[in-house]
C-alpha cells in the first residue's frame, strides 16, 4: 500500500494555517476568479505567492483551482490567472474547462494539471480520456463504490484522488444546472446558490435533494489499497476549525490510529455522515439536512479545535552538525534536500566548564515556534573551548531562517508559446436543421422533418436502424458505472453490426468509448462547452459535432465558432441534475414512482424525474425551454423530448419548422440572461 497524500481545502489564510499546521501534505486554494468557490475568501496574486512560500517552507504542496468554465471574452483574464499561478511557484492547477487545459499545457507545461471533480469521471473510459488529453491526475466521482474506484485506478497510469470528507452534491459534479436555471448563479461558474438544500419534497418526506456529508475517513486504508493516491477534503467555504478537525482525523486514520469522529460531526455535519456511495448502500439513510442542533453543536468544540493550529507544529525533521574549533564555530542544518550553514563567534577558552556535545544539543535543539524538529544531531567540539548559549541560539535561528528561504525559493517557469485559437468563421444554414432526441420510439411522429433522430441506446433496435438508417443516432447513458461498461460495449458492437454508425454523448467517457469502437461521436450539452477553444479541443479529439452548453447566453453564442458543426438545445424539459442516489427510489420506491415521478419544490412547483434504466435518474426542469421563432445561431437546433406525447412532439417540431412562437408555459432558459 502506498501512503496517500492528504489534500486539504484553504478557502482563506486562516484555513491555510489550519491545514498546514495540522499536517496536510498539500492544500488547494483559489484566486478571486475562475475558481469553483468564488464566494470563499480566496487569495489575490500577492497573497497566493505568500501562501506558496509559507507552504513550501513547511513541505506542503499548493494547487490552485482554476476550475470554472470560461467564455471567449474571458480568455485574456484566464491567461492572467495562469500567469499569477505560475509566478507564485505553485505546484499545480486544478482544471475543468478544456480551454484552460490547453492554456496551461502550452504555456506552463511544468505545472501539474489535475482534472477537477467537475469533469465527472465515473468510469474507466472517462479516466482514459483525461489521461490522453494531457491531465496528470484526476478526481474520482463521489458516487463510486470502493470496487468501482479500484477498477478505474487500475485502468490508467495517472494518479487518482478521492474525496474522503465533506459535502455531498446531490448531482454528479459538472452535471448540475439547478442553481443556474432557477437562480441565475451557476455552479459551473463558481457561484452555486445551493437550491438543492431547500425543502424539496417527495411523498411525505422533505429535504429530498439534500444528502448528508460524506465521511470515508474510516475507509482510508481500503482506499489506499484500491489505488487512491490522494485523500481530498471538501470545504473551501468552511471555517478553519473544520479544516483542522478533518486534517487531524485523516492523519490519524492514515496511520491506523483512532480519530475523533464526534468532533468532526460537531464542527459541521448534516444530521451526521454517510458512506453510502462507497459501500453501495444508496438508500434513505444517505439523506440529511442541516438542523438547528447541527448548527449549535459546533460551539463546544471550536476552542479545542482552534488549539490544534494556534502554534507551529514541528512537522519537518532536520539533521544538525555543529563544529567548534579554534578557527571558529559552524552549524550545518539540512532537511535532506536543502542545506544551510551559518557561522558563529570565535570560541573562548573555558574558564570553568567547556562546551560539550550534550550542552550544544540542548541549546541547538530548541526549535520551538518553528516547523522544525531535530531528527539527528552530531557535534565535533575541540576540548577546552566554549561559546555562550546566546551565540548558539543565534546560530540556530540564522540557520533555520536560511533553510526557510531555501525551501521557499521559487523558480518561475519560462512561459511557452500560446495563443487562443482563432475561431473559424463559417456560414451557418438558415434556418438550421432540426435534430430530435426522443425518450421512446413511439414519440417519433415526424421523422421526415428531422435531420437526425436520437434515441437512448437501450431503445435502439435493428428494426429501427433499418427504418431510419443513417439518420438514427444512439444516445449513450449520461452516467455509466464500471460494472455496466462491458455490457454496453457489447451492445454497441452488436448494433454496429446491425448498421448503427453514430453515438451521442453527454460525458467525456463517450468520446473515448465511441471512438475506440469505431463510431462517429457527437458531443452533447453535458460536455459544458462555453468557448471556441474547447470546441477546437473536442474537434481535435475526433467529435463530429457539438451541442454547446445551454448556460451560454445568446449574445455569446452568436460569436462562437468552431471547426465542426455545432448547435444548441432549442426545446425541452432540460436535465438540471443527474442522480445516482435517486430521491424517488429512496423515499417512495420504484414501484410507486413507475418511472413517472416528480419532486415538488417549496413553492409547490412540480419537477419531473426521468429514470435512466434504474441506474441513475435526472431531474428535469418544470417548464420546457422553447425558443421557436427566435434566435438560430448555430448549425442545428436540438429538440429534447422526454414525456411529450407523439402529437405534442409533432406540434413542437412543426413550430420550429415554420417559426411559430410557442404556446403555453415555457422559458427562454439562460439564453437571454447573463450569468455572472
Amino acid at each position: 500500500m502506498t501512503t496517500p497524500a492528504i489534500l486539504a481545502p484553504a478557502g482563506g489564510k486562516e484555513q491555510l494555517l489550519a491545514a498546514v499546521r495540522c499536517g496536510a501534505d498539500c492544500v488547494y486554494l483559489g484566486l478571486s476568479s475562475f475558481n469553483a468557490r468564488r464566494s470563499a475568501a480566496n487569495f489575490d496574486a500577492e497573497g497566493l505567492a505568500d501562501a506558496v512560500r509559507y507552504c513550501h517552507a513547511r513541505g506542503v504542496g499548493v494547487y490552485v483551482a482554476v476550475n470554472t468554465l470560461v467564455t471567449d471574452g474571458e480568455m485574456p483574464a484566464l491567461e492572467q490567472t495562469a500567469d499569477a499561478a505560475a509566478r507564485s511557484g505553485a505546484d499545480g492547477v486544478i482544471l475543468q474547462d478544456m480551454a484552460a487545459l490547453r492554456l496551461f499545457a502550452a504555456k506552463y507545461p511544468a505545472l501539474h494539471r489535475g482534472a477537477s471533480t467537475q469533469t465527472a469521471v465515473h468510469n474507466a473510459d472517462g479516466a482514459r480520456f483525461l489521461q490522453d488529453a494531457g491531465f496528470d491526475s484526476f478526481v474520482l466521482a463521489r458516487e463510486l463504490t470502493l470496487e468501482e474506484m479500484e477498477r478505474i485506478c487500475a485502468a490508467v497510469s495517472i494518479p487518482a484522488e478521492a474525496f474522503v470528507h465533506g459535502a455531498h452534491c446531490m448531482s454528479l459534479s459538472g452535471a448540475c444546472y439547478l442553481s443556474a436555471m432557477l437562480g441565475g448563479r451557476s455552479g459551473n461558474r463558481g457561484l452555486c446558490a445551493q437550491p438543492c438544500r431547500l425543502d424539496w419534497r417527495c411523498g411525505g418526506s422533505g429535504h429530498v435533494l439534500s444528502l448528508k456529508d460524506m465521511s470515508l475517513i474510516r475507509h482510508i486504508r481500503a482506499l489506499a489499497d484500491a489505488g487512491v493516491s490522494a485523500l481530498k477534503i471538501e470545504g473551501r467555504m468552511k471555517r478553519p476549525e473544520y479544516v483542522a478537525a478533518a486534517v487531524t482525523a485523516c492523519r490519524s486514520a492514515r496511520a491506523g490510529q483512532p480519530f475523533d469522529e464526534a468532533a468532526l460531526a460537531a464542527v459541521f455535519s448534516r444530521s451526521g455522515f454517510t458512506d453510502g456511495y462507497l459501500t453501495g448502500r444508496r438508500d434513505r439513510s444517505m439523506f440529511g439536512f442541516r438542523t438547528k442542533q447541527d448548527v449549535t453543536g459546533a460551539a463546544p468544540v471550536l476552542g479545542e479545535l482552534a488549539a490544534l493550529y494556534r502554534k507551529e507544529n514541528p512537522l519537518v525533521p532536520v539533521d544538525m552538525v555543529f563544529r567548534l574549533d579554534p578557527a571558529g564555530t559552524r552549524l550545518t542544518v539540512t532537511d535532506g534536500r536543502n542545506t544551510a550553514v551559518t557561522s558563529g563567534p570565535a570560541p573562548e577558552a573555558a574558564r570553568t566548564r567547556p562546551l560539550d556535545g550534550d550542552r550544544a544539543r540542548e541549546s541547538l535543539s530548541k526549535t520551538g515556534g518553528t516547523q522544525y524538529y531535530v531528527n539527528s544531531f552530531a557535534a565535533d567540539i575541540a576540548p577546552g573551548l566554549t561559546v555562550s548559549a546566546a551565540a548558539l541560539n543565534g546560530m540556530r535561528r540564522q540557520a533555520l531562517e536560511a533553510l526557510d528561504g531555501l525551501r521557499a525559493a521559487v523558480t518561475v517557469p519560462e512561459p511557452g508559446p500560446w495563443a487562443p485559437v482563432r475561431p473559424l468563421r463559417r456560414t451557418h444554414p438558415d434556418p438550421s436543421p432540426l435534430w430530435g432526441r426522443f425518450c421512446t420510439p413511439e414519440q417519433i411522429a415526424d421523422a421526415d422533418a428531422l435531420e437526425r433522430v436520437i434515441l437512448p441506446l437501450d431503445a435502439v433496435t435493428p428494426a429501427l436502424l433499418a427504418r431510419y438508417g443513417a439518420k438514427l443516432t444512439a444516445q449513450l447513458p449520461a452516467l455509466l458505472f464500471p460494472q455496466d461498461e462491458p455490457d454496453l460495449a457489447r451492445r454497441l458492437t452488436a448494433l454496429g453490426d446491425a448498421g448503427l454508425r453514430e453515438v451521442w454523448t453527454d460525458n467525456i467517457y463517450g468520446a473515448a468509448l465511441g471512438g475506440r469502437l469505431g463510431f462517429t461521436v457527437r458531443g452533447g450539452f453535458g460536455l459544458n462547452i462555453l468557448n471556441s477553444e474547447a470546441m477546437d479541443f473536442f474537434a481535435e479529439k475526433g467529435l463530429a459535432s457539438l451541442t454547446v452548453s445551454f448556460e451560454l447566453p445568446m449574445e455569446k453564442l452568436r460569436r462562437l465558432e468552431g471547426p465542426v458543426p455545432w448547435g444548441i438545445a432549442a426545446y425541452g424539459y432540460l436535465p438540471l441534475m443527474r442522480f445516482r442516489a435517486c430521491p424517488l427510489r429512496a423515499h417512495i420506491g420504484c414501484v410507486a414512482c413507475g418511472g413517472r415521478g416528480a419532486l415538488i419544490d417549496r413553492r409547490g412547483v412540480s419537477f419531473p424525474v426521468e429514470c435512466g434504466g434504474k441506474r441513475y435518474s435526472s431531474l428535469l426542469n418544470s417548464v420546457p425551454l422553447h425558443i421557436a421563432g427566435r434566435d438560430d445561431p448555430g448549425d442545428f437546433r436540438l429538440l429534447w423530448f422526454t414525456r411529450e406525447s407523439p402529437r405534442l412532439c409533432a406540434q413542437v417540431t412543426e413550430d420550429f419548422r415554420l417559426g411559430h412562437p410557442p404556446a403555453g408555459p415555457h422559458t427562454g432558459g439562460l439564453y437571454y440572461r447573463e450569468l455572472p
